[in-house]
């Protein structure tokens, strides 16, 4: 049994490397790992991005969709899970300032991490600021739930 365990365990970090590979090589194929590709999009001066994004959504609103109700469990045998979301003050706040921080710098977390693997050592700045907002959700996170609890 425990070998069974270990090989479903490599073959789900095989997968994860899998997936993060081509979610990476889409990124960069997309040019969304260029900040100024990003920055063009966001000023309306080049729409390219759009077809991407649309096409991003749509196809993860079929899969997160219909998937489940196809197959009922996941390839590796595991449970599908519903991923939790309330729309509160919290969420509203964090997508105002996700949005900000792309606005200002032109990516976000996954394409700076593909950029940086492209060899792109200027989203090093970019990548700071993404730990340090990431830090500082963290440390305030963690205050609410001791003062809370």
């Amino acid at each position: 049994m425990a070998q069974t365990s270990s090989r479903l365990d490599a073959l789900a970090t095989l997968a994860t490397l899998g997936s993060g590979l081509l979610f990476g090589f889409g990124l960069a194929w997309s040019t969304m790992i260029r900040p100024e590709s990003v920055l063009d999009f966001l000023t309306f001066a080049d729409l390219g991005l759009l077809f991407v994004l649309g096409s991003a959504v749509g196809i993860n609103l079929l899969v997160y969709q219909l998937v489940p109700r196809w197959l009922g469990r996941t390839l590796l045998g595991g449970a599908f899970q519903q991923r939790p979301f309330t729309l509160d003050r919290s969420a509203l706040l964090g997508g105002i300032l996700f949005g900000i921080g792309w606005g200002i710098c032109g990516v976000c977390p996954g394409p700076a991490l593909a950029g940086l693997g492209a060899g792109n050592a200027d989203l090093l700045i970019a990548l700071a600021g993404i730990f340090a907002g990431a830090l500082l959700h963290g440390l305030w996170a963690g205050r609410s739930a001791r003062t809370a609890g």
